[in-house]
């Protein structure tokens, strides 16, 4: 459960932003959307791994 603590006088506005933020940084809707269906490790490592070797294509193109 996320607590914000909320000064006297803060904006109701101020307060949610501050809520929204916290929960993007605690992950809970990647999570939820990666246990959807079941992908199989070597997948995901393959997916690792095409990421990496795009990335580093990215990296040498720019120089």
């Amino acid at each position: 459960m996320l607590i914000i603590p909320v000064k006297e006088g803060e904006n109701i506005e101020r307060a949610l932003k501050k809520y929204k933020k916290k929960y993007d940084k605690t992950n809970v809707m990647k999570q939820l959307r990666g246990r959807k269906e079941f992908v199989k490790p070597s997948i995901t490592k393959r997916q690792q791994r095409l990421r990496a070797v795009y990335k580093q294509h990215l990296l040498q193109s720019e120089i």
